[in-house]
């Protein structure tokens, strides 16, 4: 692999740099993106789709999608390069990043041109936001479990059942969706993906309050909720292919995230907390852990680069989303884990200390980290993946 960036690159780099240094509004800054990566109330929301506009109108969002539908057709590197400088910049996730990520990336390799022309436009700009509808109470890691069903009714289909875990549904336009049309097909087919107004009748949402205090997710409830036959996406009973795709755009972002800056803040908060009367960087075993940690970084930092090559090469993908998916996520509840034991009770208040100022970021750490290891698909059921689909072990 080659390390380096062209002249070409640093300079699109640059570019980027000072571009988010004079646009991006210091309130809209976060510590670790992916655990705010819903907004934790309307008028938060409100100033991140104005962002995601202004982003848009710069030719920033959606900066990698092919022109036809939008975008710039950036080349991989360049799309790394702003995803890395976005990160530094501590800028917040885009509250479309369902469409930008999933949703659109989908459309456009299973979409009718109807849907196309309707749908992908309006997402650039943040005037479309999207959610999620797969899992439910029953059908989570299992997601072919799942019973929403979706009754065909000639012009339109009628939609009964739930989703939980459904990130941003409090503030979503629209949702694309699994619900099954053929109770009678096996379990992986007779599934249908379907693109739902969330402002059809029938719909209830109600937020989900977790332990640290954030409305991430919601319980959605379809109560004869009607779906017009042309938001079919894919053919009828075949969704279960469709939403694989989506699958596959899912793990980019699934296993949290800036694990890089937690370790840079904690090596510096090692030198201000002290443990047994002393800094705690005097001490060998936080030490030792830091490095650690920074040596794990850079292993994930070089997966996805080893990722990235094969993108490059025109390779179909390879283990390397799973791998850091699962990495990714145990990563986090490590690092979350040794915040308790270097910070101590400063790791657990909710307010900021006069010995450490961003205090409620570890708290909430401890309380968010592990959600990654279920989110996105479960540590074991990558473990599974990897076993059978990349080390040919015999299914358990």
């Amino acid at each position: 692999m080659d390390f380096e960036f062209t002249p070409e690159q640093e300079s699109f780099r640059h570019k980027v740099r000072v571009w988010l240094d004079a646009n991006l509004p210091k309130d809209l800054c976060v510590d670790d993106a992916q655990d705010e990566r819903v907004a934790p109330n309307r008028d938060v929301f409100e100033r991140r789709r104005a962002w995601q506009a202004k982003l848009h109108s710069a030719g920033y969002a959606g900066l990698s999608w092919p022109k036809e539908y939008g975008g710039h057709a950036a080349n991989l590197i360049e799309q790394v390069i702003w995803d890395e400088e976005y990160s530094r910049a501590r800028a917040p996730v885009l509250p479309g990043y369902f469409g930008l990520g999933l949703c659109g990336p989908t459309l456009m390799n299973w979409g009718t041109e109807a849907q196309k022309r309707r749908f992908i436009p309006r997402i650039l700009g943040a005037d479309d936001i999207w959610c999620q509808g797969y899992s439910e109470p029953g059908a989570g890691s299992d997601l072919a479990g799942l019973s929403t069903r979706a009754a065909d009714m000639g012009d339109y289909f009628l939609v009964n059942g739930q989703k939980v875990w459904t990130s941003g549904a409090q503030y979503a336009d629209w949702m694309f969706m699994l619900a099954r049309t053929d109770p009678e097909a096996p379990k992986h087919r007779g599934i249908s993906y379907l693109l739902l107004d969330m402002k059809s009748p029938g719909i209830t949402v109600r937020p989900l309050v977790l332990m640290n205090g954030h409305s991430h997710f919601n319980e959605v409830f379809f109560d004869n909720t009607q779906v017009p036959k042309e938001n079919l996406v894919g053919p009828l009973n075949e969704g279960w292919k469709v939403a694989m795709t989506t699958l596959s755009y899912e793990r980019a972002f699934a296993g949290g995230g800036g694990h890089g800056s937690q370790v840079r803040r904690l090596a510096e908060l090692a030198k201000i907390v002290r443990i047994d009367g002393k800094p705690a960087w005097e001490q060998e075993w936080v030490r030792q852990q830091l490095a650690q940690f920074i040596i794990e970084c850079e292993a994930a930092r070089y997966t996805r680069l080893r990722s990235l090559t094969r993108q490059i090469r025109g390779l179909p993908p390879g283990p390397e989303g799973s791998m850091l998916k699962l990495f990714g996520s145990e990563l986090g509840v490590r690092i979350a884990r040794f915040s308790t034991e270097l910070l101590g009770a400063y790791g657990l208040v909710g307010e900021p200390t006069a010995v450490v100022a961003d205090s409620p970021r570890w708290l909430n750490r401890v309380l968010s980290s592990r959600q990654y290891t279920i989110a996105g698909g479960t540590s074991e059921i990558q473990r599974n993946i990897i076993g059978e689909r990349t080390l040919g072990l015999p299914k358990g």
